[in-house]
């Protein structure tokens, strides 16, 4: 049994190095789409994926035919009054510069902590693990929910920001041990 994390298509907001999160619900862009159906993926029997537009966009094109269970609590951070900003809208501004001299670890003025999110997570996936799920799996998200799951579960153990990874892209979880696809 394994469990195949992947991150969704690419976005105009992420082609546009924009903080999308939860409250932007974007669909892939026709570039975000070929590069999907440019790679091969690993089969599942299952998915389970984030509740946002952009990851179910990338469910139907990488798993068409499998039925997609939509888990809350994969859905993107809330970047706050960041959201839908890129760095060049932000350099300047006195919380931005906090957030980054916390080292991401602050919280998002008006939005979640890198710590919370990850912890929201971490207890989605272990909520599917207690299941008892037999079949091999993918879980379609976002990089960050992803980063979570790996920072907790993948041995070698590495930090959360270890993991980063680009729009469909991801990693495989077999029993204590995660590979990058």
């Amino acid at each position: 049994m394994k469990w195949v994390l992947i991150r969704h298509g690419m976005t105009r907001g992420n082609r546009e190095r924009r903080y999308i999160g939860a409250r932007t619900d974007e669909p892939l862009c026709p570039e975000g789409v070929a590069q999907l159906r440019a790679k091969d993926y690993p089969r599942v029997e299952r998915v389970f994926a984030s509740p946002m537009r952009r990851c179910l966009e990338t469910a139907a094109i990488l798993y068409p035919g499998v039925p997609v269970e939509i888990v809350e609590d994969f859905r993107e951070c809330d970047f706050g009054a960041f959201e839908g900003k890129n760095f060049a809208e932000l350099d300047g501004r006195a919380d931005y510069q906090a957030w980054i001299d916390s080292g991401g670890e602050a919280r998002f003025p008006g939005g979640e902590s890198r710590v919370e999110f990850a912890r929201r997570c971490v207890r989605a996936f272990e909520g599917l693990l207690r299941r008892g799920i037999r079949e091999d799996c993918a879980i379609v998200a976002h990089g960050g929910t992803l980063m979570a799951i790996m920072e907790k579960y993948a041995r070698p153990s590495r930090t959360y920001f270890d993991y980063q990874v680009g729009n469909g892209e991801g990693f495989i979880l077999t029993g204590s041990h995660g590979v990058r696809i």
